[in-house]
C-alpha cells in the first residue's frame, strides 16, 4: 500500500515570502505554454503567428486563468460562503481555483485579444489549445503535492493513503488527471494540430478531450464535501464538463462542414 509523502507545500522561503509548490506549478505551466507557442510560431509559418502574437496571447491567458479560475470557484463551488465573506474572494493564497472558471476566463480574454489584434477568435483558440495541457498537468501535480482533491476509497494495488485525510486507501486521482487531462491530451492535440485543420477543429478536440477525461476521472475523485453528489450521482466537475463535450462535438461538426480554405492557419483577418 502506498502512502502519500506529505510534502511541505512551501517550496522555499525568501525572508518573509513563502513560495509554494502550487504557485510554482502555475509558473511552470505558463512558461511551458510560452516556449511551445514560440516554437510553433517559428517552425510553422503557415500559422501566421509572430513571437509578439504569442507573447500577447500568453499575457491575456494568464489574466483569464487567474481571474476566471478564482471567480469560477466562487460561483460554482462556494457562492454562499463568499457571499457572506466577500473580502476572502481576494485571498487567492488560501487556495480555491476552478478549471472551468479559468477556461471561461480564457475565452473572454481571447475575445478581447481578437478584437485588439484583429484576429479570428477561433484561429486564436486553435493556436492556444495545444499549449494548455502541460499547464493542466503541472496544476494537478500541485494538487498532489498539497495532498488535496484526493480520490475515492478503493482496493486497487496502487491505492494511496492520504494521512491528512484518513487511513483509508484511495485513488490518487490527481495523478490520473495529470496523465489524462495533461499528458495524454497534450500528445493528442500536438499531433492533431501539426498540419492544417478546418477552423475550430483543434478547439473542438480540446473540448472533447478534456471534457471526456475529466468526466471519467471524476468517478474516482472524492466530491467536494460541501457539495457532495449532485443529480444522477454526478459531481460538479462532471456537470461542468458535460457542456464542454457537447459543445466540442457541435463545433467539430460545424468545423468540417465549412469550406476547407478556412483552416486554423487563418488566424488573422
Amino acid at each position: 500500500m502506498l502512502v502519500h509523502p506529505q510534502f511541505d507545500p512551501i517550496a522555499f522561503s525568501l525572508g518573509p515570502l513563502a513560495v509554494r509548490w502550487y504557485g510554482l506549478m502555475y509558473l511552470v505551466g505558463f512558461v511551458a505554454a510560452l516556449w511551445l507557442g514560440r516554437r510553433r510560431a517559428l517552425r510553422d509559418a503557415w500559422r501566421g503567428w509572430s513571437i509578439r502574437d504569442v507573447d500577447d496571447a500568453l499575457f491575456y491567458v494568464v489574466l483569464g486563468v487567474i481571474l476566471g479560475g478564482r471567480l469560477g470557484y466562487v460561483l460554482f463551488y462556494k457562492l454562499d460562503y463568499y457571499a457572506a465573506n466577500p473580502l476572502e474572494i481576494f485571498y487567492i493564497w488560501q487556495g480555491g481555483m476552478s478549471f472551468h472558471g479559468g477556461f471561461l476566463g480564457v475565452l473572454v480574454a481571447m475575445t478581447l485579444l481578437a478584437r485588439k489584434k484583429h484576429m479570428r477568435w477561433l484561429g486564436i483558440m486553435d493556436f492556444v489549445a495545444p499549449l494548455v495541457p502541460p499547464g493542466i498537468a503541472a496544476g494537478r501535480l500541485g494538487n498532489f503535492i498539497n495532498a488535496e482533491l484526493w480520490g475515492r476509497p478503493t482496493e486497487v494495488p496502487w491505492a494511496m493513503i492520504f494521512p491528512n485525510v484518513d487511513n483509508v486507501p484511495r485513488h490518487p486521482s490527481q495523478l490520473y488527471e495529470c496523465a489524462l487531462e495533461g499528458v495524454a491530451l497534450f500528445i493528442l492535440l500536438w499531433w492533431f494540430s501539426k498540419r492544417p485543420r478546418p477552423l475550430g477543429a483543434v478547439s473542438a478536440m480540446f473540448l472533447i478531450g478534456y471534457g471526456c477525461a475529466r468526466f471519467a476521472v471524476e468517478f474516482t475523485r472524492e466530491p467536494d464535501s460541501f457539495l457532495g453528489f449532485l443529480a444522477f450521482g454526478w459531481t460538479m466537475g462532471q456537470w461542468l464538463s458535460l457542456p464542454m463535450i457537447l459543445a466540442g462535438f457541435a463545433l467539430l461538426w460545424w468545423s468540417y462542414r465549412q469550406p476547407q480554405r478556412q483552416t486554423a492557419a487563418a488566424g488573422k483577418g
